[in-house]
């Protein structure tokens, strides 16, 4: 089977090499720009416009795809998956109306008020600055501020966290008088306090599977400090179910997405196929959504990609043509993702820096590396101003799978960073220490 992956960061790298070992599959890639590890992966790989559904759908018919797995939520919003069904491609993504889950957060949390989904907080969707600022004074407690449209996991602002009442409308108006996310709109949600959590979903259009629960860090730096990112590092435990959360936290996730999945298709007519990724917060008051992504995440779909046993080729396949089953399987194993940054980021990073990666000893090792925003030119490895190179360690206890990575972290040379507190035993501590004081 012929199949393509659109995209080129680490998640992209990740869905390509859970394909490459699945059986009877030739393997191609459609890039924004050349990612050195995918472009080993594949049989051949064209470069271009990944938003331009009839450049990826030329690029796909010159090499006969059959199947293929759209992997960044840009594509998705702008049709790619349209295109690509349209003349016959089996693809693993939503279409451009059902991803709007994602790509237009004014889109999803009136559509879980209008079909009694579970789980949405206090919220209120905003066009007009003063309307907006009246919000922020009548509410009488803090808020997230969120932009409606894309902004790579980096626009969201917590009242109590990063600024005050008076910050919050300033940081209201730069929003709007932006235009920041390409949407002329703003959501004004209630604070949640809590435990994050991510569920990752597989889903038909019908049924959806759930993998393993994963936490990621969003904050620069350790301790959960310093400004948002797209991620530095996520782990997974054995099993399902994060250690500091319970069955119910995770069924409750999953009954969420089940009734979302749904609520696309009576709002749009049009079936949600493709990976769903549910961000949560366990409450006092039980699960809460934070967001949908209309995608695997980065980091964790490095997770738990790592640990899949299930064919990854048959996966899709069966995702793409509604006919998914129960039976996908991951080892019992704790996976530890840490991601290497250039100095700077988030805010002022470097960029067009030379590192190094001895892949042989970060495998000899144990780990597994994912490349990011990297390049090669002349037979060197260049960074972009966002995360460069993400490395996964597996074991049975989520200490060892945590030295794993940080040992790999040694391999990898160049002005780079990382939080070397993700999967500790000192910050998992503070997971239970938190959802003790949260739920007694």
């Amino acid at each position: 089977m012929n199949v393509l992956v659109v995209g080129n960061g680490a998640r992209e790298h990740a869905i390509a090499k859970a394909l490459v070992e699945s059986q009877n599959t030739k393997l191609y890639a459609f890039m924004n720009a050349k990612n050195p590890a995918i472009i080993k992966l594949c049989m051949g790989y064209g470069l271009g416009d990944i938003l331009n559904p009839q450049e990826v759908l030329d690029y796909a018919k010159s090499e006969n795809i059959e199947l293929a797995v759209v992997g960044p939520e840009a594509p998705l919003g702008a049709g790619v998956v349209d295109a690509l069904e349209d003349d016959g491609i089996i693809c693993v993504g939503p279409r451009a109306k059902p991803a709007k889950l994602e790509v237009d957060k004014s889109f999803a949390r009136p559509l879980m008020d209008k079909y009694g989904v579970a789980g949405n907080p206090a919220f209120g969707v905003f066009s007009d600055i003063d309307e907006a600022c009246k919000y922020i004074d009548e509410f009488g407690a803090d808020l997230a501020l969120k932009p409606a449209g894309l902004t790579g996991g980096k626009g969201v602002k917590i009242m109590g966290e990063h600024f005050d009442k008076v910050g919050a409308k300033e940081y209201v108006k730069e929003m709007l008088n932006e235009n920041m996310g390409g949407i002329p709109k703003i959501i004004l949600e209630e604070r949640l306090l809590g435990e994050e959590f991510t569920l990752q979903g597989f889903v038909d259009g019908d049924k959806v599977v759930g993998a393993p629960m994963v936490q990621d860090h969003k904050r620069a730096y350790a301790g959960d400090k310093g400004p948002n990112t797209g991620g530095m590092g996520s782990y997974t435990y054995p099993g399902k179910i994060l250690p500091f959360l319970t069955e119910k936290d995770y069924q409750d996730g999953l009954k969420i997405m089940e009734d979302v999945v749904a609520a696309v298709y009576k709002e749009t007519g049009e079936k949600y196929r493709g990976f769903l990724y549910g961000q949560f917060m366990a409450t006092k008051d039980g699960v809460k959504v934070i967001e949908f992504n209309a995608r695997l995440g980065d980091p964790e779909a490095m997770n738990i990609l790592s640990i899949l046993e299930t064919d990854m080729a048959q996966l899709c396949k069966k995702i793409g043509t509604g006919t998914l089953d129960d039976n996908v399987v991951f080892s019992q194993k704790a996976t530890v993702c840490k991601y290497l940054v250039p100095e700077g980021y988030p805010q002022n990073p470097l960029k067009d820096l030379e590192i190094t990666v001895d892949e042989e000893k970060i495998r000899l090792g144990g780990g597994i590396p994912y490349y990011a925003s990297v390049r090669e030119e002349k037979g060197k490895l260049l960074t972009s101003s966002s995360r460069a190179i993400a490395v996964v360690g597996i074991a049975d206890k989520i200490e060892d799978a945590e030295k794993i990575a940080e040992k790999c972290m040694e391999y990898i040379s160049g002005k780079l960073i990382h939080r070397k507190d993700i999967g500790t035993k000192e910050l998992i501590q503070k997971r239970f220490d938190n959802m003790k004081n949260i739920r007694g």
